[in-house]
């Protein structure tokens, strides 16, 4: 219609408009545009199926608004005599989305929130036992502590065993020491890490533990979490552990392998992904810093210490679980320092050992190798010794021993045992385990001596040099002379 009042040619105007000349013509002749003259559509085209059961329906969905359509419709079908077949479905299927949007509950409305540089950042945990990394072929179960700048998407992740306090102080300092400044809050959601009880008259929020609140302070960060069971609430870090864990498994892909030769090697391939992601961010992330605090002089010891004696047994308490130690240090006492993943033990100021941390059910964690040398020389503890599972390094350590008993019976076979286990303490679980393994094939006694001669060769025996025993009289005459001489 604008280009008519242009030019006043019906033809020239529809051809601009790509439409007929002669529709061109009806619209231009009434005035009006195609939706003004078409008119609202409110009869029907067929009998509707629904009428005689759709009250029916309307109120058992206002009693039960969860009801879906699929299930009303299927009950219905049951019903003889009401019209309904298969092929109104669909009819039936809009009818009841039309209800639930004109009249069904409302639902919750999700607030998009305007985020201001350096304000915040979101640590959350992720599970990544579902990538399939191995270390030298061993499944790797971890998890990573995440942490992310909702206003940039700047992020961080460390590996980790578990959702412990140790591995949020290890997550978050390694995140704002790799950024190189601290945000003004920290949020996390209702972990046991950070928060504890439910606070008395608010059931939506909980308290946080002192050490939390010690970390915080450290670095002048303001601790922040979410409601109870609202994980929306913390969704920049929750949308960000599905899009980290796709990134990595995609290079995962792309390096052909996802067995790596360390734990350190598999940390350095995550550390140079989560770089390269960043550094996509770099203006938005250069906006947080010029507003973020600087990090304080020291970092937090990333480790709880504990003294604790070594019983009798060889064995030191720490947090509830039990860990075998030299027993040369029986009757004193050690500083262990507890880490997320491991122990260290120290005698005084001296490092002595590190043992991996125990995560099981309250069971001990006993090294065959701080006992044996007791247990061969009191062989007959071997029977009912309390962790005696422990003793068997693996299953073919433990179809060994029912060997040895079998073929010497039972003391002769325990003590044969020991023996083994002894030369795995003092090579290698896996060079006795390969010898093993062919020894259990062949029928034939055999002992622990033959599997040391097959690892070492035989122990060659010393010669012997016979010296004459010195005659007396020699000497008693070589005291004669010397009198004489003297007189």
């Amino acid at each position: 219609m604008n280009e008519y009042k242009t030019t006043g040619k019906v033809g020239v105007s529809a051809m601009k408009s790509n439409m007929h000349p002669q529709t061109a013509s009806k619209y231009i002749n009434a005035g009006k545009c195609p939706d003004e003259l078409q008119k609202p559509h409110r009869w029907r085209t067929r009998k509707d199926p629904l009428e005689h059961l759709w009250p029916q329906a309307e109120s058992m969905l206002e009693d039960a608004p969860e009801l879906e359509a699929k299930t009303l419709f299927e009950h219905f079908l049951t019903i003889d005599d009401n019209g309904l077949e298969e092929k109104h479905l669909r009819t039936f299927y809009r009818r009841v989305s039309h209800w639930k949007a004109t009249r069904g509950k409302e639902k919750e409305v999700f607030f998009e929130q305007n985020r201001h540089p350096g304000e915040l950042m979101q640590l959350d945990w992720t599970h990544a036992k579902n990538l399939q990394v191995t270390i030298l072929g061993e499944p790797l179960d971890h998890l990573f502590c995440h942490c992310v700048l909702p206003y940039s998407n700047w992020q961080w992740t460390t590996r980790c065993v578990s959702e412990s306090f140790m591995s949020l102080v290890s997550g978050f300092q390694a995140a704002v020491h790799e950024l190189g400044a601290c945000p003004a809050h920290l949020c996390t959601d209702n972990t046991s890490a950070a928060t504890h009880e439910q606070n008395q008259g608010d059931v939506h929020r909980r308290g946080y533990n002192s050490d939390y609140l010690e970390m915080c302070t450290h670095y002048d960060v303001t601790p922040m979490s979410i409601n109870v069971d609202c994980p929306h609430e913390h969704g920049d870090v929750e949308s960000l552990n599905g899009h980290f864990k796709r990134r990595l498994n995609q290079h995962l892909l792309l390096r052909g392998s996802r067995d790596f030769d360390s734990l350190e090697s598999y940390d350095q391939f995550v550390q140079e992904l989560n770089r390269k992601a960043n550094a996509k961010r770099l203006s938005k992330v250069n906006e947080e810093l010029a507003v973020m605090r600087p990090l304080p002089q020291s970092r937090l010891a990333e480790y709880k210490e504990y003294e604790t004696p070594v019983s009798s047994n060889s064995l030191i308490r720490v947090r509830k679980k039990s860990y075998s130690v030299p027993s040369q240090l029986i009757g004193k006492k050690v500083r262990v320092h507890l880490y997320e993943s491991h122990l260290k033990v120290y005698l005084g100021r001296e490092h002595l050992l590190d043992l991996p941390r125990n995560r099981g059910d309250g069971k001990a964690s006993v090294d065959f190798r701080h006992v044996i040398g007791s247990l061969l020389r009191k062989p007959g503890a071997f029977a009912n010794y309390r962790h005696r599972q422990a003793l068997y390094p693996s299953p073919v350590f433990r179809m060994t021993y029912d060997r040895l008993v079998k073929d010497h019976g039972q003391r002769l076979g325990t003590i044969e045992y020991l023996h083994v286990l002894k030369l795995a303490a003092d090579q290698s679980v896996e060079e006795v385990e390969g010898l093993l393994s062919c020894r259990l094939e062949e029928n034939g006694k055999w002992h622990a001596v033959d599997l040391r001669d097959q690892l070492l060769g035989p122990v060659v025996k010393p010669i012997q040099i016979l010296m004459p025993e010195p005659s007396l009289e020699s000497y008693d005459s070589l005291l004669e002379e010397g009198v004489a001489d003297v007189g």
